[in-house]
Formats: structure tokens, C-alpha cells, sequence
């Protein structure tokens, strides 16, 4: 007959006779993961997180994709069937990426958790971009930049304001905070607009245009990582009263489910963080490896996969975040996440990309189309004017979606062969000297 202190060394009297008698799984797990015998508790600790992690989104039952999508790529399927795979293993992945950032984000406090969403946040698009640069495709890596700022201005944005405008008659937010994320992006939009106009305006001259457009573009990718640096300091730290709506929402929606969100140690979140950035990164090599066969099978151009279809994958969980807490009247919320992500590609990673091409030795600049400079520059434009006031409803939202299908069809047809007006100016003068 066993006495109390063998019950008291192997745990306790409770939850053992549960284990032994079989009446509660869940007493059986927890009493094995709290067993001092690292041999016992280490295998059940990592199925309890592994179950946590997996049933944090309904997004994640499409995982079986990722083994098929690399599947598919390491046995050279039909590059079709690569594409779609891994199109689709990559949504889940970003939804996994957005969780363990956020659970490690909260460990190490506001201003370190801010660094870190900055870093990761849009990691997704940074890795697909980075794969597209190392095989020279640089239209995929600039469009696909472009694209997902217009989807969170736009897409994301508007349905934020249609589908809480829905529920609500008219919803508020902190209109300083929105005001000076628009101010930043009527910065970046002029980052692309000086490149492009210098490109037209050199290319009747004799002078070297690549060359000078790649000086411009890295002294202009410097300045604007400066600029970024500089508005997470004013953000987090120096004026973050401005801030202080969307600090009060976060808070909110974290004392109702903090017990219930915070599953991993910022050990798991980090190991979950590099296994997650290794499958965003073979699936974005078979991805990125089958566009030029998409491209040449169907009438889809580079430009439209990289500007609409990527984009709306890698920030498919930032999507369905920013509209859920739309919907709860969480405005402020919302507005930091679309808009905040908007800033952090334009501000962060496509800077980041240009010195990176730089270094790669690879012509990576902000000299975007003419076409594609316009859209971004009207459609901050657009938000700009519809956030001014402080107010939304889902009139406004309709106005946002509006823009960005008139834009997605814009480049569902506009060739990767077109040509700036400087070209053409180009053309045109070189015909006249004839």
C-alpha cells in the first residue's frame, strides 16, 4: 500500500490517482508536465505548446499545404501546382509568424516589442522579397513592396471601416495618431515620386541614369531608415500621449485575454519564430521559382502576382486581426495595424531592401513605374482625406475597397513591358532628331 510520501515525491495525490485511474486527460498531461524528471515533462511541455500554438487560429488546418507546397518543389511538379501550394502554405505560416512575434513581443516590453513587430511583422513579404532580389527579379520584389502598402491602405483599411461601420453607426478614433501615420506616408510616397521624376527628366540627357538613380535611391533608403528610426522613438517613447488611444485599446483587449494568449515563453516563441522564417523561406523559393512559368502559361503579368496576389497571402493575419477588432469598435487598434503595417514596408523593409541589393550588387531602387507611383500617391491621398476627421462608417470603407479594385484591375492588365513616360519621352525625341 503506497504511503503519502511516495505520493508527495511523485507528484501530487490528486492529479496521480487521475493519472492512474484514466478519469482526466487533462489531469494526466498537467501532472506529467510538471514532473521533475526532464525526461517526462520535456516531451509533454512541447505537445501542450504545439496544441496551443495550432489552436490559436482556424487559419492553421491549411498547414498540410506546407509539406505538399516544398513536396511539390523538391520533385518539380508542374509549376502550376508549385505556385498554388505553396500560395496557400504560406497563409497559415504568416498567421503562425504573426502569433509567436506577439507572444514575444509581450515579454520584453513596449519599446523592444515594438522593434521587434517592426522587424517581423512584415516578415513574410521581407523574405519573399529578399528570395525574389538573390534571382534578380526585381520587378516581383518592387511591386510586391508596393502591393502591400496598397493593401493595407486600402484593402485592409476599408474593410476595417465597412464591416465595423456594419455594427455601428458611426466609430471614433484617435485622429492625431492617424494624422501623423498619413504625414509619414505622404513622406514615402514623395520617396518614390523624386526617383521617377528625376529618371524622366534624365532621360534626355547624356548623363548616366542608372547610375544616378541608384545614387539617389541608396542616399534616399538611408534617410528614410533614419526617418523611421526617428518616428518609433517619437511614437514609443518621446510623444506617445499622441499614442495614447491605440495604447488604450491594446491594453484592454489584453487584460480580457492576457491568461489566455500569453502560451509560449519567449524560449517557444523564438524556436517557433526560426522553424516558422525557415518554411516562409523554402516555400517563397519554390514560389518565386515558378512565377516566370505561371507568367508565360497564363496572361497574368509579374507586376499583378506581385502587387495583389503575394501581398494579400503575407498579410492575410494582419487582415483578419485588423477587421475583427474593427468590429468590436476597437478603431484605434485597427488603424495602428493597417496603417502601422503600411508604414513599416515603406519606411523599413523596402529601404532595407535597397541597401540590401546594394550589397548584393544588384539594381534594387525606388524608381517605380509611372503608373504604379500615381496609385500609391492617390491612394494616400485617398485615406488621407478619409481619416482626417476622426471618423468612419462603412460608406468610407466602400470608398477604400472601390479604389483598390479600380487599381487591382489596372494592373490585372498593365504589361510588365510598359514604359514610363520618360522612356517614351526618350522615344519620342530620338524620332524627332531623325
Amino acid at each position: 500500500m503506497p504511503n503519502d510520501a511516495e505520493d508527495v515525491g511523485n507528484g501530487n495525490a490528486d492529479e496521480r490517482t487521475g493519472l492512474l485511474n484514466g478519469n482526466s486527460r487533462y489531469g494526466s498531461q498537467r501532472w506529467s508536465r510538471r514532473d521533475e524528471r526532464l525526461w517526462v515533462r520535456a516531451p509533454f511541455e512541447v505537445c501542450h505548446l504545439t496544441y496551443a500554438t495550432l489552436a490559436s487560429n482556424y487559419i492553421n488546418v491549411l498547414l498540410v499545404f506546407v509539406p505538399l507546397g516544398l513536396l511539390s518543389g523538391f520533385l518539380h511538379w508542374s509549376p502550376t501546382a508549385t505556385f498554388v501550394l505553396n500560395f496557400i502554405a504560406i497563409m497559415p505560416l504568416a498567421s503562425l509568424l504573426s502569433f509567436a512575434t506577439e507572444e514575444l513581443a509581450a515579454t520584453l516590453g513596449e519599446t523592444l516589442g515594438g522593434l521587434l513587430n517592426a522587424t517581423f511583422g512584415n516578415a513574410v513579404e521581407l523574405i519573399v522579397s529578399i528570395v525574389a532580389l538573390s534571382k534578380n527579379e526585381i520587378r516581383i520584389v518592387q511591386s510586391s513592396m508596393l502591393g502591400s502598402v496598397l493593401s493595407n491602405i486600402l484593402l485592409v483599411l476599408g474593410c476595417c471601416f465597412f464591416f465595423g461601420g456594419l455594427n455601428y453607426h458611426e466609430q471614433l478614433f484617435n485622429s492625431t495618431a492617424a494624422s501623423t501615420m498619413s504625414s509619414m506616408m505622404t513622406v514615402a510616397s514623395a520617396s518614390l515620386i523624386i526617383p521617377s521624376t528625376l529618371y524622366a527628366s534624365l532621360s534626355s540627357s547624356k548623363a548616366d541614369s542608372r547610375e544616378n538613380i541608384l545614387f539617389l535611391s541608396h542616399g534616399t533608403a538611408i534617410i528614410l531608415l533614419i526617418v523611421y528610426i526617428m518616428y518609433l522613438y517619437f511614437q514609443l517613447s518621446s510623444h506617445s500621449d499622441l499614442f495614447e488611444g491605440a495604447s488604450e485599446e491594446s491594453g484592454e483587449l489584453g487584460e480580457s485575454g492576457e491568461e489566455e494568449e500569453r502560451t509560449l515563453n519567449p524560449y517557444a516563441a523564438s524556436v517557433l519564430l526560426l522553424i516558422i522564417t525557415l518554411l516562409v523561406a523554402g516555400c517563397a523559393e519554390y514560389l518565386v521559382g515558378s512565377i516566370d512559368s505561371i507568367v508565360e502559361a497564363t496572361s497574368i503579368s509579374r507586376t499583378f502576382i506581385g502587387l495583389i496576389l503575394i501581398p494579400i497571402v503575407g498579410n492575410a493575419a494582419e487582415h483578419v486581426t485588423a477587421v475583427v477588432v474593427a468590429c468590436k469598435n476597437k478603431m484605434d487598434l485597427a488603424i495602428g495595424v493597417a496603417i502601422g503595417s503600411s508604414l513599416q514596408i515603406a519606411l523599413f523593409v523596402t529601404p532595407f531592401l535597397v541597401i540590401l541589393g546594394w550589397i548584393m550588387d544588384k539594381d534594387m531602387t525606388l524608381h517605380f513605374q509611372t503608373f504604379e507611383t500615381v496609385a500609391f500617391f492617390l491612394s494616400g491621398l485617398v485615406v488621407t482625406i478619409l481619416i482626417q476627421d476622426g471618423k468612419s462608417n462603412y460608406l468610407e470603407g466602400g470608398l477604400c475597397l472601390g479604389m483598390y479594385i479600380i487599381i487591382a484591375l489596372g494592373f490585372y492588365v498593365y504589361p510588365d513591358d510598359a514604359k514610363g513616360i520618360g522612356a517614351v519621352a526618350a522615344q519620342l525625341a530620338s524620332r524627332f532628331s531623325l
